[in-house]
């Protein structure tokens, strides 16, 4: 393995600033339908790169797929995402030669989900897509069928169609994917989906890959990943909830987080929110809440700058997180130590106990 040439493609549809490493290629995503932005693309040769809004990263993977040849050992990433080394460390050469000398692959680790994928995609989607798209593996993969269906029932799936492996076994993967995906969309129609939801391909094959792998009994390496930056979007969302709350303007900021969140089911997840911080805006949201019910001055109205916000609640979270929950009490209100604890912390900080209580409930240290 020594000898044989390694690429890493980031995908992107915007400009950034790559690893240092050469080792790092950018490749722009959907270039047939957007200015160059000076990288190389996906719209030469055999390529879907118009197809770009519905099938997202996978433009680039069908390009690496039918047209390029430079590489003995092949990557997916993305412009702001990255596997990393346990340490938090950008992969050099030396370390995947390493790891693929003992796997087959190196994926991302599983996400576990709070309910079945099915539910999880029934949710965000249209779920006749996954319907459809099981029917067709069914009649062109019947091999791989009982175990699409079963899987298709757990909490786990690897994400961001993120890999890096011998470019035969990529090419492998390749035709069997577009094979499935390419018949899916003669069968289903994405005619007024938004712009979240038409890139129904791309989610589709994130769970593809989880049953392919299994299927061929891969021996994988789930690796870290590394973010190098926000979605634009999120920071967005948090510069717009920033301005209902310097307003006071709780049921303002409740009813537009709720319209984002309509719009794209993904920013809550660890990928998009990777500081969780629209999650404490939610919380903060739902603290100031309960406090106007209780007729008490909410959060909002104490003076703090969102920054501060965030971070007194942060605080807040993580002294919880650490408060014990004696046995029998079920919950940290009813036990005299702890809720002086509680009692004491809140008198120190700008922070309500009906904040305290709702942070409880967050981290389920206390029940409803």
């Amino acid at each position: 393995m020594e000898n044989q040439n390694i690429k890493i493609f980031a995908m992107t549809h915007k400009a950034f600033t790559p690893p240092p490493d050469p080792m790092y290629v950018p490749l722009q995503v959907g270039r047939a339908c957007h200015e160059p932005l000076g990288y190389a693309g996906d719209d030469t040769g055999d390529h879907i790169s118009s197809l770009n809004a519905y099938y997202s990263e996978l433009t680039g993977v069908y390009w690496l797929w039918k047209n390029y040849r430079d590489a003995d050992i092949i990557g997916i990433c993305h412009y702001r995402r990255y596997f990393i080394t346990e340490g938090g460390l950008l992969y050099r050469d030396a370390d995947i030669r390493r790891l693929l000398s003992d796997y087959d692959m190196i994926v991302t680790k599983k996400l576990e989900l709070r309910m079945p994928y099915y539910d999880g995609f029934a949710s965000t989607h249209d779920e006749k897509d996954l319907v459809e798209t099981e029917r067709v593996v069914a009649e062109k993969y019947p091999a791989y069928a009982p175990l699409f269906h079963e899987m298709v029932h757990k909490k786990e799936t690897y994400f961001a169609n993120m890999m890096i492996c011998r470019k035969e076994l990529y090419d492998t993967y390749c035709s069997w994917l577009f094979d499935i995906l390419f018949e899916v969309q003669n069968r289903i129609d994405p005619t007024g989906y938004d712009n979240y939801r038409k890139r129904v391909y791309g989610f589709l094959s994130e769970f593809l890959l989880t049953v392919w792998i299994v299927h061929n009994g891969l021996h994988v390496y789930e690796s870290c990943v590394g973010m190098t930056c926000e979605k634009r979007e999120t920071a967005e969302i948090k510069q717009a909830l920033s301005v209902y709350f310097a307003r006071q303007d709780i049921a303002g900021a409740k009813q537009y987080f709720l319209q984002q969140l309509d719009k794209r089911p993904d920013v809550l997840m660890e990928a998009s929110d990777i500081l969780g911080e629209l999650k404490l805006c939610m919380q903060i949201i739902s603290t100031c809440e309960y406090e106007k019910q209780r007729k008490e001055p909410t959060m909002l109205e104490r003076g703090m700058a969102f920054d501060e916000l965030l971070a007194q609640m942060k605080q807040l979270n993580r002294f919880i997180e650490k408060l014990p929950v004696p046995d029998g009490a079920h919950t940290l209100l009813k036990h005299k130590d702890t809720a002086d604890k509680l009692a004491a912390y809140v008198n120190e900080h700008p922070v309500s106990m009906t904040a305290a209580e709702i942070a409880g409930i967050v981290l389920g240290k206390i029940s409803m």
